[in-house]
């Protein structure tokens, strides 16, 4: 990753230089995606090094690897194969790949987890990606209505296409299955979905709005189907954590203050708006952890020693930090 960002941001320094106006209107949208999932991810906060480990995934290695595929398809076989064919293909490709990273380091504990590592991937590619768009259309004064389209629509299109991978993704981890064989169903809904929404920019160009129009109402009715999937998602995920967290508290020996303070989501929240800001991240650690170990027993199987001492690890020092 480290190799691929020097690239990324030589480019993004050039782009700030030559068109600053251009980059700097990518970022209040990036802004706005990563937000909606910091909120997702409340009810079981991962590290801030995650979150930017998620975003530096798709705005470095996912990136510059589509593009390069992407550019060498453009070359064979023509624009449209490249937008709406191996775009599709190789960048949800590349952005799984970030979702499956935080498999294997350990850090997606359930669908939740995997929607906001998703939704992080697909952020930094977009901004990105966004920042190309953008001063292409700065050098062909067309910056204007590029900025309303991709400004407003495409930060949250890659999130959409993306988080299928990790819905499917925090499936198989919660089912104790393969999360590589997991994620194919999100895949291929993922490819089909960025390849629906690409081919509308083709069919723009060709001038047929009456199927533009059809495909963004698609896409609109798909957006507001999806957030209340989700939200619901995130409601079952705090029924969950609030009913188990009394079961595991003798089995992890949570004491009386963890159990008042995680077994109700509300007060949860309550208890966390009276700390000082000092106090913060290690309450939001002890939440985490208990968070994790509540996924954990959720799992069919019995749960693994080694995570399962992992995991009280780290709640122990989270209790140490917030004596």
């Amino acid at each position: 990753m480290l190799v691929a960002s020097v690239p990324i941001a030589l480019t993004l320094v050039v782009s700030l230089f030559l068109a600053p106006l251009a980059t700097l209107v990518s970022v209040p949208s990036f802004l706005v995606v990563v937000l909606v999932f910091v909120w997702f991810d409340r009810l079981e906060p991962e590290p801030w090094q995650e979150r930017i480990h998620a975003v530096l995934w798709g705005a470095t290695v996912a990136i510059l690897v589509a593009g390069t595929i992407n550019s060498l398809v453009g070359v064979v076989f023509g624009e449209v194969a490249m937008v709406v064919v191996s775009a599709p293909v190789v960048e949800e490709f590349m952005k799984g790949l970030g979702v499956l990273y935080a498999v294997r380091r350990r850090k997606l504990d359930g669908v939740i987890d995997g929607v906001v590592y998703a939704g992080w991937v697909a952020a930094g590619f977009a901004v990105v990606e966004n920042v190309q768009f953008f001063v292409m259309a700065a050098e062909a004064g067309i910056l204007a209505p590029v900025v309303i389209l991709r400004g407003v629509l495409a930060p949250f299109a890659h999130p959409l296409f993306t988080i299928w991978i990790g819905v499917f993704v925090g499936r198989a981890v919660v089912r104790g299955r393969d999360p590589v064989v997991g994620a194919l169903p999100g895949y291929v809904i993922a490819v089909l979905l960025h390849a629906m929404w690409n081919g509308s920019s083709v069919l723009g160009q060709q001038g047929t709005v009456g199927a533009v129009l059809i495909i963004v109402l698609v896409f609109v009715v798909l957006f507001g189907v999806t957030t209340w999937l989700l939200v619901r998602e995130r409601l079952r995920g705090r029924h969950a954590i609030a009913e188990m967290v009394p079961r595991i508290a003798p089995r992890y020996g949570l004491t009386e203050a963890e159990l008042h303070a995680f077994s109700d989501w509300r007060r949860t929240l309550a208890i966390r708006r009276r700390l000082p800001r000092s106090q913060r991240r290690d309450f939001d650690a002890s939440h985490a952890a208990v968070a994790r170990l509540v996924a954990l027993n959720q799992r069919p199987e019995p749960p693994d020693p080694a995570v399962e001492r992992r995991m009280l690890e780290q709640l122990v020092a989270a209790r140490v930090g917030r004596r």
